[in-house]
């Protein structure tokens, strides 16, 4: 294929579906998709600005959510539909570059690094602004630990905070029917031609999955009357697993406080929002948020933080423990409560098991390099066992032990002067959130 193109987009605004036609293209001829998105009806009609306003989000969600169908053979033309402007341009590069770059890396395509959109020639002219930072917050809820944070921070600051998720599963319900609260939820439809084209063997991969979900997000908020969307995106997010041809490979790259700044402003200046977008929990490292997690027990029998749960046949169970997030989060929780909460939670003890071992190594950076997961930094692992290390409850551990004389020195040094606890970086947090989070932390 030689080329990737948008070539149309619509909505119907008595149900809320929208649909985004896409289009890889080459010699031999072209291969069409078209992904159906549903957005949730709001029980007012949206005003004549919230509908404006809306169909410039639904713009850039049209091109974002485009990785899904480029990824599918990575052409090296990527011909946007209409002109846009410069903040809007950044956000589209990054998304197919710096989004798809473990994609780039596990398939060796390095051109996909390099990618710059062609775009339509043309004014863009200014748009008009719509606040709707003073609304009710719609807090993405994902069932994990760091979104339960912020929803119940937002709670105790008396935002009256809306959960939100795209196709939510059934550990993201039960959280919702665990917080009390009204949710609200959209639902997206990958073209199924994508799927049979993945089962014929097409290039497939990781996508920046966040980025997409983001826009879905603000796209609900503005349909419905509500105000920012707030995200729980901590610190280590930016932090890159490798560099590979010069380029840094980051899994979450789309959950990174940079893709967060770009994706703000593409929308402040293509659909005029003030107030769009931003994650509360910024400033925090994961091991930080684990430490606030363990403050409340309300959300103990359906939190997990675990992807591969989610494919699991048994619904009960929340967690596979035998990946990466299952390790980390374990990790991160355990100097925080008592073994048996702990336990309870995960459904196993995943430091009595000594299969754990060369995962956790790679964790605190003695094999490998960091997982390609949503896991938290080296020294962030090295810091929880340093404290699990001082506890009776699990320094005999079998694997506690095990790893305790595997890390080096350095790590040990840098563990003992670590800030992870200190809140520190780049954020976007309004100041009347920025509140909520002091109380938090």
């Amino acid at each position: 294929m030689d080329a990737f193109t948008f070539p149309s987009y619509s909505i119907d605004l008595s149900t809320g579906e929208a649909l985004f036609d896409y289009a890889l293209t080459g010699p031999d001829g072209e291969q069409r998709f078209t992904e159906a998105i549903t957005l949730p009806l709001p029980a007012d009609p949206p005003s004549d600005a919230a509908v404006a306003a809306l169909g410039r989000v639904l713009e850039l969600l049209h091109v974002v959510a485009g990785v899904s169908y480029y990824k599918a053979a990575a052409p090296r033309r990527l011909v946007l539909p209409a002109p846009l402007g410069p903040a809007a341009v950044r956000l589209v590069t990054a998304v197919y570059t710096k989004g798809l770059a473990e994609y780039a890396y596990r398939n060796r395509l390095p051109h996909v690094l390099e990618l710059a959109p062609e775009v339509p020639a043309g004014e863009v002219g200014p748009v008009p602004p719509y606040d709707n930072s003073d609304r009710r917050p719609l807090s993405a809820v994902g069932g994990g630990k760091d979104s339960i944070v912020t929803l119940e921070a937002l709670r105790r600051a008396g935002f009256d905070p809306v959960p939100f998720s795209v196709n939510p599963n059934h550990v993201i319900v039960a959280v919702n029917r665990a917080s009390d609260l009204v949710s609200l939820a959209a639902r997206r439809r990958i073209d199924p031609a994508l799927l049979d084209l993945n089962a014929a063997g097409a290039r497939n991969g990781h996508i920046p999955v966040t980025a997409i979900n983001s826009l879905i997000a603000v796209a609900t908020s503005v349909l419905g009357g509500l105000g920012p969307v707030v995200m729980s995106n901590e610190r280590s997010a930016s932090d890159p697993n490798l560099v590979w041809n010069g380029h840094e490979i980051n899994h979450q790259w789309s959950k990174g406080v940079e893709a967060e700044g770009l994706l703000r402003a593409a929308l402040a200046e293509h659909a005029g929002l003030t107030e769009p977008y931003f994650s509360l929990l910024r400033s925090l490292s994961e091991l930080h948020i684990a430490r606030l997690f363990a403050e409340t027990d309300r959300y103990d029998d359906v939190v997990t933080s675990c992807n591969a749960a989610f494919k699991l046949r048994d619904a009960s169970e929340r967690w596979c423990r035998d990946c990466p997030k299952c390790r980390f989060v374990f990790l991160a929780m355990a100097p925080f409560m008592p073994r048996e909460r702990v336990t309870h939670i995960f459904g196993g003890d995943l430091l009595a098991d000594s299969s754990q071992i060369p995962g956790y190594r790679e964790l605190l950076g003695v094999d490998g390099h960091k997982p390609f997961e949503c896991v938290g930094e080296v020294e962030e692992s090295v810091v929880a066992l340093s404290l699990l290390a001082e506890q009776e409850q699990w320094r005999d551990a079998p694997v506690v032990r095990a790893l305790v004389d595997a890390v080096p020195a350095t790590a040990w040094s840098a563990a003992a002067t670590s800030d992870v606890f200190t809140p520190g970086g780049p954020n976007h947090v309004p100041a009347p959130y920025a509140k909520a989070l002091a109380a938090l932390t």
